[in-house]
């Protein structure tokens, strides 16, 4: 079995420098024609390493449930916020994932030193290292890409069950075939994203 090496050369960077509270932060959801965008942000201990961390679209779903569990207990504080479907439409996606990041970070019960952020560039009251591609290449961001996705992933099959014609389970609110045939049928639910569906809708 390879041996599982996990990505801190970012946060060893920070660590090395006297750093001791190093957030990572992402999103899921940017896409989606429906549901909200929801970002986690994370304080890992460093000291405790936790295996098979990565980014959130390389893990299997089994393996993401334990994993959240384990995140959320080992970490030193972690946050979980969304933007609701309404306000996407009303400040944009952009504004939105920026809004949901920031408030995630504020949300954490332990104050960070710094925050590394997958790719976006937020205003903070602490130092910032936006990292493209985060999610791959630090430990931190890809703890933070599993509560997130996990925690989406569970609110969307709570909303099959309220909506069921549209498989919010299968899809996510991603604009899968059935998915887009299903709203050209029957229209959207209240949780669809009026400004992504408007080629097809409206």
């Amino acid at each position: 079995m390879k041996e599982y090496i996990p990505k801190l050369d970012y946060e060893n960077k920070y660590l090395e420098r006297g750093v001791k509270y190093i957030a990572g932060v992402d999103e899921v959801g940017r896409g989606p024609l429906a549901g909200p965008v929801v970002c986690a942000s994370v304080i890992m201990d460093l000291t405790d390493i936790i295996e098979g961390i990565d980014d959130s679209k390389k893990v299997s779903a089994k393996k993401r449930e334990k994993l959240y569990d384990l995140i959320k207990e080992k970490a030193i504080a972690y946050s979980i916020c969304e933007v609701s479907p309404e306000e996407i439409d009303e400040i944009n996606i952009l504004n939105a994932t920026k809004k949901c990041m920031k408030q995630a970070v504020e949300g954490l019960s332990v104050k960070p030193d710094v925050v590394l952020i997958d790719a976006v560039n937020l205003d903070l009251s602490v130092p910032i290292e936006p990292i493209i591609k985060g999610d791959l290449k630090s430990y931190t961001i890809g703890a933070a890409s599993i509560l997130a996705k996990v925690y989406r992933d569970r609110l969307m099959e709570d909303y099959a069950k309220e909506f069921p014609d549209y498989g919010f389970d299968r899809n996510a609110g991603y604009g899968t075939k059935e998915h887009i045939e299903k709203i050209k049928e029957i229209g959207p639910c209240k949780i669809h994203r009026r400004t992504f569906i408007k080629n097809f809708w409206g």
